[in-house]
């Protein structure tokens, strides 16, 4: 089972690339936000996903493991397969599609091709209940990069919601409070929740 390639990118077609390792090339299937990045003659590490059928290996390429992760359990939802697991993050970046289903914003995943509103409804939907443990998988504890020290927690209601919608995605409230608090610093007090979330997670994958 391959779960990860380093070589040069050898072509890029609409969906795919060809990495070179070693002098062997493998197709690799990757979203269109992956692609937009690599050129021809890149060197190239990809985390892999292997898919093993009867007929055939596919091997789908992320930039992250975050991004892996979150290509697996948008196909725990019913009609999403491969294919549109990764139009939606070809058209969201992780950390997008966490705020996304903070804010239960259906129409910015309905965006993706292949998704319509009812689809981008039950996603947000059920990956609310099912995303704390991918929200921790691609984040180095944070409290840890604090130094342990419990930040004062955010006093206005948008801060507050954004709090809330951190620890719904997983977050326990030490690093969601820690979180929200720096990005009400950064931000500002009039911030409104949507982009304290966005302050959050940026601060939480440092």
């Amino acid at each position: 089972m391959i779960g990860k390639l380093r070589g040069k990118v050898d072509a890029i077609g609409e969906s795919f690339l060809i990495v070179d390792v070693g002098g062997v090339g493998y197709e690799v299937q990757a979203s269109s936000r992956t692609l937009r990045n690599l050129k021809i003659g890149d060197e190239v590490s990809l985390t892999i996903d292997t898919y093993v059928r009867e007929d055939a290996i596919r091997l789908f390429g992320f930039s992250s493991e975050l991004e892996r992760s979150w290509f697996r359990t948008l196909q725990n939802v019913q009609g999403v397969g491969a294919k549109v697991a990764l139009g939606v993050l070809g058209v969201l970046a992780p950390g997008d599609l966490a705020t996304a289903i903070a804010l239960q914003n259906s129409g910015v995943v309905e965006q993706a091709p292949g998704v319509g509103k009812k689809l981008a409804q039950r996603i947000v939907m059920e990956l609310k209940d099912k995303a704390p443990g991918l929200a921790l998988s691609g984040v180095n504890a944070a409290a840890g990069g604090a130094g342990g020290v419990m930040a004062s927690p955010p006093q206005s209601s948008a801060a507050m919601e954004a709090m809330s919608a951190l620890t719904n995605l997983g977050y326990n409230p030490s690093q969601a409070s820690q979180a929200i608090a720096a990005a009400v610093k950064e931000l500002g007090p009039e911030a409104d929740t949507a982009k304290l979330i966005r302050g959050g997670l940026k601060e939480l994958a440092r």
